[in-house]
């Protein structure tokens, strides 16, 4: 399954650390791993993926792949800046929000319009996002209500 990660392009060490487990989290479930590809939790859960084995795909904002953090397998440019933000979600199966400000909201509100499985930890509250304390629930938050649609 694809998962997209989105949240904070500016995070502390713990949300960091919250986030590179994630990415091992995924890795090590046979996931891939969709994400903006720059930056912040981007970086991290990317980094965790690539410690894992994983696979990580980066949709940027920017009109140049080499911006993609180093972390990234497949960049994607697109010279969108915030407008990439639906194509993050909807190129994944379900959605985890690490953190996050207005962008992470702006693509949390996409993953209500296209209806995918949403798990936070430490982010927005919206009646659509199971908020969850770690990587693990996350993981399992998303990969049984993606099994049950």
């Amino acid at each position: 399954m694809r998962v997209s990660v989105i949240g904070g392009s500016s995070i502390d060490a713990s949300e960091a650390e919250t986030a590179e487990s994630l990415g091992r989290v995924l890795a090590q479930r046979g996931h891939t791993i969709v994400c903006g590809g720059l930056g912040g939790v981007m970086e991290a859960v990317c980094r965790g993926a690539a410690d894992a084995g994983g696979h990580t795909i980066g949709i940027l904002p920017t009109d140049r792949r080499a911006d993609a953090n180093e972390y990234v397998d497949e960049a994607i440019a697109t010279g969108l800046g915030h407008a990439r933000n639906p194509l993050v979600v909807m190129n994944g199966d379900a959605v985890v929000a690490v953190d996050g400000g207005g962008g992470t909201l702006s693509e949390l509100g996409f993953a209500s319009v296209y209806d995918r499985p949403t798990a936070g930890i430490g982010t927005h509250e919206a009646a659509h996002v199971e908020a969850v304390e770690t990587a693990e629930e996350a993981v399992e938050y998303v990969e049984r209500e993606a099994r049950a649609e």
